[in-house]
C-alpha cells in the first residue's frame, strides 16, 4: 500500500496536510486555554511566547528554504514535522513560561522545514496548474481532519488539557515517520554533491529567489500584503481566548474545563469555513491573478471590521460570531495567498521564494508583537485586539496595487530569476 502511495505524490500531500491539520488541532484549539488556566501565563508573556515563536521562523525561514532548494524538498518536510511535534511535546510536559518559550523556539524551527517546501515540492511533482487546484482541495479535505482532531480533543482533554497536547504532539513526530516511508521526490533535481559543501551555492539560491521577487512588481507588493498580515496576527492569536477568558462567563460542557466549549466553537467553524472554502474553490479562478486579488480584498477587509467587533462585543454570542468569522476569513486567505505567490515562479527558487514570504510575516509579528502585549498589560485585551485589526488595513493599498499590476501583466511570460 505505501508502495502504490508512494507514485502518488497527490495523494500523500493531502495525507500530511490532512494529518497536520488533524494534530496540530489537538494542540491549537487548547493551546491558549493551557497557558492562560495551566501556566498561569500574563498577557505580556503570552504574546512574548508568540514573539519567539517568530523570531525562530524569522531566524531559520530563509536558510531552511534555501536547503530545500539545493538538498531535498522531501527530507526537509519529514525533519519539519517531526522538529514540530518535538516542541509539542516539551509545552505540553513543562506548564511554565521559560520551558513554553523553549518550545516555540523548536516550533518555529519545525514550521520553516516545512514552509515554502511542501508547496515547491508538490508543484515540481504535479505541475503549477494542478497545484494550485490542489492547494485549495487540500484545505477542503485539512476542514474534515480538523473536525476529527476537535473529536479526539474533547475526548481525551476535557478532564486535562495537557494531554490533548501531548497526543497532538506524538502525532506530528508519526506523521513526520510515516513520510519517510510514503513520500517521493522525483520532479526534484538536487544541487550536485560536488556543490553542496559551499555556502557560495546557498547564497547564490538566495540571490536568485530574491531576484525573483524584485523582477516581478506583483511580487514585491505582496511582501507588503504579508507585513501586515503580521502585524495584525499577533494579536488575536495571543489575546483572543484571554479576552473571552476575562471577559465572559464561558460554559463548561461535560468535561471539568472549558475545552468542550472551545471544541464546539472550532466544530462550528470548520463546518462553516468547509462550505466556504468549497465556495471559493468552484467560483475562483486560481489561474487568474486579478480574480484571486479581488477575493483578498474583500478578505481582508471583512477581517479588520470582524477584529473590532470582537474586541468591542459588548455579549458573549456576538464576540463568539466575530471570534468565528475572523478564523473562518484567515482560513481562506492563506491557501489563497499560497495560490498568489505561486503563480510565475521559477522552479529552482519557488520554495525560497514562499520562505521569504514567510519571513516577511514573521518579521510583523515580531515587530507589532510586544508591543500589543505592553498595550494589553497596560490598559486592555480589548483595546490591544481591536489596535490589532486596524494594523491589517494598510494591507488593501497594495492588494490594490497587486491587482492593477496583475492585469498589466496578464500577456506577459514568467520572468526569468536575475541572479
Amino acid at each position: 500500500m505505501f508502495h502504490n502511495l508512494k507514485l502518488d505524490a497527490a495523494r500523500v500531500y493531502l495525507f500530511m496536510e490532512t494529518a497536520a491539520a488533524a494534530f496540530t488541532c489537538m494542540v491549537f484549539v487548547t493551546n491558549s486555554l493551557y497557558e492562560v488556566t495551566v501556566a498561569g501565563l500574563t498577557a505580556l508573556q503570552l504574546v512574548l511566547i508568540g514573539t519567539t515563536l517568530e523570531v525562530s521562523t524569522f531566524l531559520f525561514e530563509v536558510p531552511t528554504g534555501i536547503v530545500a532548494d539545493v538538498y531535498s524538498r522531501r527530507l526537509s518536510i519529514i525533519v519539519g514535522y517531526v522538529l514540530t511535534g518535538l516542541g509539542f511535546l516539551v509545552e505540553g510536559f513543562f506548564p511554565a513560561f521559560l520551558p513554553i518559550v523553549l518550545a516555540q523556539a523548536i516550533w518555529g524551527l519545525g514550521y520553516t522545514f516545512t514552509s515554502g517546501a511542501k508547496q515547491a515540492w508538490i508543484t515540481d511533482e504535479i505541475g503549477e496548474d494542478n497545484a494550485n487546484k490542489l492547494f485549495l482541495r487540500a484545505g477542503r479535505f485539512g476542514s474534515f481532519a480538523y473536525l476529527i482532531g476537535l473529536g479526539a480533543t474533547a475526548l481525551i482533554g476535557s478532564n486535562n488539557v495537557a494531554f490533548s497536547i501531548r497526543a497532538g504532539a506524538i502525532g506530528m513526530v508519526l506523521t513526520g515517520l510515516i513520510l519517510a516511508v510514503i513520500m517521493p521526490e522525483t520532479g526534484f533535481h538536487p544541487t550536485p554533491k560536488e556543490d553542496r559543501d559551499t555556502w557560495q551555492h546557498m547564497w547564490h539560491v538566495f540571490k536568485m529567489g530574491l531576484g525573483a521577487v524584485r523582477s516581478q512588481p506583483r511580487l514585491v507588493n505582496i511582501v507588503f500584503i504579508g507585513l501586515f498580515y503580521g502585524l495584525y496576527s499577533e494579536g488575536f492569536d495571543r489575546l483572543g481566548v484571554k479576552l473571552l477568558l476575562d471577559n465572559f462567563q464561558l460554559p463548561i460542557l461535560f468535561g471539568s474545563n472549558q475545552v468542550a466549549f472551545f471544541v464546539a466553537l472550532e466544530a462550528i467553524g470548520t463546518i462553516i469555513y468547509f462550505f466556504t472554502i468549497r465556495f471559493v474553490e468552484k467560483r475562483l479562478d486560481t489561474g487568474s491573478s486579478s480574480a484571486i486579488g479581488r477575493a483578498m480584498f474583500l478578505v481582508t477587509s471583512l477581517i479588520t471590521i470582524a477584529m473590532i467587533g470582537f474586541a468591542f462585543s459588548p455579549i458573549l454570542s456576538l464576540a463568539v460570531i466575530s471570534m468565528l468569522a475572523v478564523n473562518i476569513l484567515r482560513g481562506v486567505s492563506g491557501p489563497l495567498q499560497s495560490t498568489w505567490i505561486n503563480q510565475k515562479l521559477d522552479s529552482r527558487v519557488r520554495a525560497t521564494i514562499h520562505s521569504m514570504f514567510g519571513q516577511v510575516d514573521a518579521i510583523g509579528q515580531i515587530t507589532s508583537g510586544p508591543t500589543i502585549g505592553l498595550i494589553a498589560n497596560a490598559l486592555s485585551v480589548r483595546l490591544a485586539i481591536a489596535i490589532s485589526g486596524l494594523l491589517l488595513s494598510p494591507a488593501l493599498f497594495f492588494i490594490r496595487r497587486v491587482n492593477v499590476q496583475s492585469t498589466q501583466e496578464t500577456n506577459l511570460p514568467a520572468a526569468e530569476p536575475a541572479d
